[in-house]
């Protein structure tokens, strides 16, 4: 191994404690309650070495945001693909969706910065970083609306309202599991499946809902337009 590939590896190296203290950090103290300082702490770094990776903890936060994305929809496989092709429209949504709440349960420090501290900066804010990530929504929202066109949906339905109801619903299911909230033997899984199942038949013969879609892309940046939009 050349000196470039090995200052390169450990430069990466670094990187990755850097982003490990602080996802660790931020989900156990929140986002608001902790700095470059105490992020450099953890990992018997200086904060001005810090800076050489990071340009802020704003920075950091995006970082792991992104990579939260990618783990979220990591569906790129031929065989994964494949499978839900094979699935009428709804369930098709149902597999999809039921991603998120997978997530929840294999990825909750991810989920927790994505979805629930709401310190943490608003992804409508660094627009131009996150296109892989409007690109999967934009996929998902497309999978909808190809259920409102077959008709397995009313066509007077947004397919960004159903994806937002959809979404509400299963972060609220995933919330309360990783918050114990519930109760002792309510099966957490069960009632996401429900959530799922439900919202999805309401839906199918749901009258004109109350509900509008503002596209967050377009939402001046100090306005709050949600977390992962």
């Amino acid at each position: 191994m050349g000196i470039k590939e090995r200052q390169e590896r450990d430069r990466e190296a670094v990187r990755r404690s850097i982003l490990d203290a602080a996802r660790e950090l931020f989900v156990s103290e929140g986002y608001r309650n902790v700095s470059i300082r105490k992020i450099a702490e953890k990992i018997e770094y200086s904060p001005a070495a810090l800076y050489g990776y990071f340009p802020s903890k704003d920075d950091i936060f995006y970082s792991l945001a992104d990579e939260g994305f990618r783990l979220l929809h990591d569906v790129d496989s031929s065989e994964l693909t494949s499978q839900f092709a094979a699935l009428e429209p709804l369930d098709r949504i149902k597999a999809i969706f039921w991603r998120l709440y997978e997530f929840s349960r294999q990825h909750p420090q991810y989920f927790e910065l994505m979805f629930v501290d709401r310190s943490v900066p608003r992804i409508s804010q660094a627009y131009e970083r996150f296109a892989f990530a409007r690109e999967m929504k934009s996929h998902l929202v497309g999978e909808i609306q190809a259920c409102i066109d077959s008709g397995a949906l009313p066509s007077h339905l947004h397919a960004n309202v159903v994806f937002r109801l959809l979404m509400m619903g299963l972060l609220g299911a995933a919330m309360m599991r990783m918050s114990d909230r519930l109760g002792a033997g309510e099966d957490a899984d069960a009632l996401a499946r429900d959530v799922l199942s439900v919202t999805l038949r309401g839906l199918k013969a749901s009258p004109p809902l109350e509900s509008i879609f503002v596209d967050v892309d377009c939402v001046p940046a100090e306005t709050p337009a949600g977390h992962a939009s």
